[in-house]
């Protein structure tokens, strides 16, 4: 197992696994991933995928510099925006992996946190954040309202 950078030759391993993540809206995971390779992504900065000794793509982790990250008194910080591993491979240290990717590719940036997020009731992520050495900082309900 290895990870790298993504490639544009990756899209449909990683769209398969953007929509395994986030399966509301498979348009814009689409087009996130055209603005990705297009220089021209809202959100998503660095992506890692993780792929098999026989070049099959089984988990990812996005990346992007956000102005602020709860917990952190720097004015830019590198984010995990999405972080997933097929399940089948989980807790075989896949998603560890990706995770010091990210880890090594905040670092040769110039910085020296990295922040991250997850659903308040998704157990396993809380864990293996908890495992990988995350310090949680608060829990937040968010809330939108329509105008």
């Amino acid at each position: 197992m290895k990870t790298r950078h993504c490639l544009l030759d990756d899209s449909l391993a990683w769209l398969r696994l953007r929509n395994a993540l986030w399966p509301d809206d498979p348009a814009d995971n689409e087009s996130g991933i055209a603005a990705y390779f297009a220089g021209n992504a809202l959100a998503c900065d660095q992506v890692i995928v993780a792929e098999t000794d026989d070049g099959v793509v089984v988990g990812f982790i996005e990346l992007s510099i956000r102005n602020y990250a709860e917990g952190s008194d720097n004015p830019r910080v590198p984010y995990v925006e999405g972080w997933l591993v097929d399940e089948p491979l989980r807790g075989q240290g896949v998603g560890r992996l990706l995770m010091q990717s990210a880890e090594a590719w905040a670092r040769e940036q110039g910085f020296s946190e990295l922040a991250s997020d997850t659903e308040i009731d998704n157990e396993n992520s809380i864990a293996a954040h908890n495992t990988l050495g995350f310090d949680e900082v608060g829990r937040t309900v968010n809330f939108l309202k329509s105008l």
